[in-house]
Parts: C-alpha cells; sequence; structure tokens
C-alpha cells in the first residue's frame, strides 16, 4: 500500500441512510466502483475505487439511519492522538474520539472552530 503525504487531504466519506443512491450517482457521474471493507465489525462500508486507482480513496459509510448524512474528509497525519489534542488547544470540538480498526488505521473527526466536520488518520503499515 502506498501510504499519502502527511498533513495532506487523503480520504473522504459519505455517510448515508442511502447508501445505493450514493453510490449510483457517484459511479455514474465519476465512475467510481465500489468494494465492501470488513475491516470493522458491526459496520458496512464500501471503499471507493476510483478509474485507474490502485487502491481506494474514499468510502461509503452505511448509517441506516443511526446517524445524520453526511460528506467530509480526512487528512492524513503522524499521530492522531496528537493531533486531537492539538486541534482542541486550537478551538475544535472533538466528535469522534480516535478509534483504530482491523487494517491498521487510526482515525477521529473533529469540529473547527467555524463547525466543519471533518477527520483526521493515519496508518500503520503492517
Amino acid at each position: 500500500m502506498t501510504v499519502p503525504a502527511l498533513n495532506s487531504v487523503a480520504w473522504f466519506e459519505f455517510g448515508t441512510d442511502k447508501p445505493e443512491k450514493v453510490k449510483e450517482f457517484y459511479g455514474e457521474l465519476f465512475d467510481w466502483k465500489y468494494v465492501l471493507n470488513t475491516n470493522t465489525p458491526g459496520v458496512t462500508y464500501h471503499s471507493v475505487m476510483t478509474p485507474g486507482a490502485q487502491q481506494p480513496a474514499g468510502g461509503v459509510w452505511e448509517s441506516e439511519g443511526s446517524f445524520p448524512n453526511y460528506a467530509i474528509f480526512y487528512v492524513h497525519v503522524q499521530d492522531v492522538a496528537a493531533t486531537v489534542e492539538r486541534a482542541e488547544e486550537l478551538g475544535a470540538t472533538v466528535l469522534m474520539k480516535p478509534v483504530s480498526d482491523a487494517a491498521g488505521f487510526t482515525f477521529a473527526r473533529l469540529q473547527d472552530t467555524a463547525g466543519h466536520h471533518f477527520g483526521v488518520f493515519s496508518v500503520s503499515v503492517r
């Protein structure tokens, strides 16, 4: 796996209660393909494969109505916990504390000082 550059926007995600509509729309508009990701038990998540890409660039998280619909970006960082701590010092609100999945991804979600929802993540190369 190629690791994205630090501090760059390197992932996007849709959280939706209408995953088939999201996948159909963006699939037809941009020729995206979808692969079921089973790394996080209890979560239905489809990785987005963009044309010509060797690895996913984003995902569609099926909410089943358990949370509001959203679309966000994620920034690749060296240390998720340290970034969350620094963001809080700068006035951000933590929406989701750091969590890790079976594939070695650690991520968290924040709200910036203007109210925008975004995420940060790191990759543990195994």
